[in-house]
């Protein structure tokens, strides 16, 4: 897992690629979001778009940091996740907790 983090437009952006599953992706993920919040972010948008796949620890991770987010009065959305990871948010239902973009720059105009 790999994971890149920018700021545009006053939204933290957190770049992810490979898979966000137990051991390596999930806790990048949490070490990323947390590092972000920690520094003050409070508009955060995970990229999911060169996600290649999710497991139930990714999924997890993805409701702690909605959780967390929330608690702080802030926004968490997502954007670009891949057909294979959109179907299995879908499945869970985590997509009706998330706003979610087809494009950066949606997420980017409504965060900000």
């Amino acid at each position: 897992m790999n994971v890149s983090t920018r700021t545009r437009g006053g939204v933290v952006v957190i770049d992810l690629e490979g898979k966000i599953t137990i051991g390596r992706g999930d806790v990048a993920l949490r070490e990323a979001f947390n590092a972000a919040v920690d520094g003050g972010a409070r508009s955060v948008l995970l990229n999911l778009e060169k996600v290649r796949s999710m497991d139930s620890s990714g999924m997890a991770e993805l409701g702690a940091a909605y959780g967390r987010m929330e608690k702080l009065g802030g926004k968490l959305a997502l954007t670009q996740p891949p057909a294979n990871v959109g179907e299995i948010l879908r499945m869970t239902q985590i997509l009706t907790v998330f706003d979610v973009y087809e494009t950066e720059d949606a997420a980017i105009a409504a965060m900000a």
